[in-house]
């Protein structure tokens, strides 16, 4: 592990530092300009009480003590093509999200960042799922959901919400359905695409369907849903992981919750009652996200890390550890390439903004891609200046060497045959279960170095 954080050799020289830290603050500041302008929240701050003190419905005091957690969530990611008139009007959407913390009581919220028009919620649900890939409910387990007390909700473009308090429990590992049903037409519809999850539509409002039998439509996208909080005895809090399509699990198996942030959460529920530190495991990773740039529409299809941390990152549930797997699209997809400095000052700023909110960093060095299309000698000379800063501890607090633990060891500009997914970029289930596996749970312990 490397600790650590100073300005010492391998910094640009000061006035080129000078220069990309203007550049990247003015980037994190044209972006929250843009999402405060259409992100407004729709229900997750609006918490107070009603007049005479009274709470909304499902805001009263739990029945049971514990710490909400992050047990899932997603990083809303673009506009799904196709919805821009009617979105999911007069269709049920059966999400189906895969725990990491166990809990007693649960809460979502929805998203409506990328709609244009306001989007009307009448129905909402959240079950257990009767087993795994299946629409089917646990009977006994089915709670409608309500938000400051009514069923119904509407929310605002580039809005979310979040709902009151169910009293369902929810075991760690259990795949859970939330499903929600609009009647009337808004989009485009708010998703995130290559979840590596089947879920599931269904004609007219299915919400309370147990059977599963109306959902014949099965999707590989997730819709409107972008986090599931539960009330944990397991946990004190929750890790974060932001990346691209290497934590997002492109390249794993689809329903098999093969992903490098699943396994960690596995080891973190094994090392229960041990001396490791208790946490949920969350993952906003979106395939072909980057540091430093997103793509056309406001709000912008696939945000940039700089843009989206404040509400991907400091905004889930309980935070205490960030996990940073960046990098690799800055040096593969940009119009031209792109600058090491720049990317190492955008690194050093998300490690900043977490530091700002008491919150402990481990950033993660870049994998290695010979094979794949865009490689060229110039770009792999990129990763290793990029990869040394990072082993030099002057990113990040932590570092867990995904390079290391992945490449070739004949050939380190390559992955290793068995942990590649094949395309040469992506690993496979055999490379994201060695990514889980290495990252030390101590890493995780502690909290943000105190500033002098």
């Amino acid at each position: 592990m490397t600790r650590g954080r100073d300005g010492g050799a391998g910094a640009p020289p000061t006035k080129h530092r000078a220069l990309l830290a203007a550049i990247v603050t003015l980037i994190v500041a044209i972006s929250a300009a843009i999402y405060a302008g259409v992100s407004a929240d729709g229900g997750t701050k609006d918490r107070t009480p009603l007049a005479g003190g009274r709470f909304p419905r499902g805001d009263a005091a739990p029945a049971s003590a514990g710490t909400w957690v992050g047990a899932w969530s997603t990083s809303p990611a673009a506009a799904e093509p196709g919805t821009e008139t009617t979105g999911m009007a007069g269709r049920s959407v059966r999400n189906v999200v895969h725990t990491s913390i166990g809990g007693t009581s649960a809460r979502i919220t929805l998203s409506n960042l990328y709609g244009q028009s306001p989007l009307t919620i009448t129905h909402a649900s959240v079950a257990l799922a009767a087993g795994p890939d299946t629409a089917a409910a646990l009977a006994d387990t089915m709670r409608r959901l309500t938000f400051r007390g009514s069923p119904r909700v509407v929310i605002p473009a580039g809005g979310q919400v979040m709902s009151d308090i169910a009293r369902i429990a929810v075991p760690y590992g259990a795949d859970v359905l939330v499903t929600t049903y609009s009647p009337v037409p808004s989009g485009p519809v708010t998703y995130h695409p290559r979840a590596q999850q089947i879920s599931y539509l269904a004609d007219g409002d299915r919400a309370a369907d147990v059977t599963g039998v109306a959902y014949t439509t099965q999707t590989r996208y997730w819709r409107y849903l972008t986090a599931l909080d539960v009330l944990s005895h397991e946990a004190d809090g929750t890790v974060v992981a932001i990346g691209d399509s290497i934590t997002d699990g492109f390249g794993s198996e689809t329903g098999a919750n093969n992903r490098w942030t699943d396994v960690l959460a596995e080891r973190l529920h094994e090392a229960a009652g041990r001396d490791a530190p208790r946490y949920s495991v969350v993952n906003q990773g979106i395939s072909g996200n980057r540091i430093l740039t997103g793509r056309a529409g406001r709000p912008a299809d696939n945000p940039s890390a700089l843009s989206r941390f404040e509400r991907d990152v400091l905004g889930r549930t309980n935070v205490k550890v960030v996990v940073i797997v960046l990098g690799v699209n800055d040096i593969l997809h940009s119009p031209e390439l792109a600058d090491r400095d720049a990317i190492l000052m955008g690194l050093r700023t998300l490690t900043d903004q977490a530091h700002a909110r008491g919150l402990k960093v481990v950033g993660a060095t870049i994998t290695p891609f010979g094979g794949y299309g865009g490689y060229t000698q110039a770009r792999e000379t990129m990763r290793q200046q990029i990869n040394g800063e990072i082993r030099s501890g002057r990113v990040f607090d932590e570092v867990v060497d995904f390079d290391k633990a992945l490449r070739d060891p004949y050939d380190p500009r390559r992955m290793r045959s068995d942990y590649d997914s094949g395309d040469h970029l992506h690993p496979g289930d055999k490379g994201y279960a060695r990514m889980g596996g290495i990252l030390d749970l101590d890493d995780l312990k502690g909290a943000a170095p105190i500033q002098l």
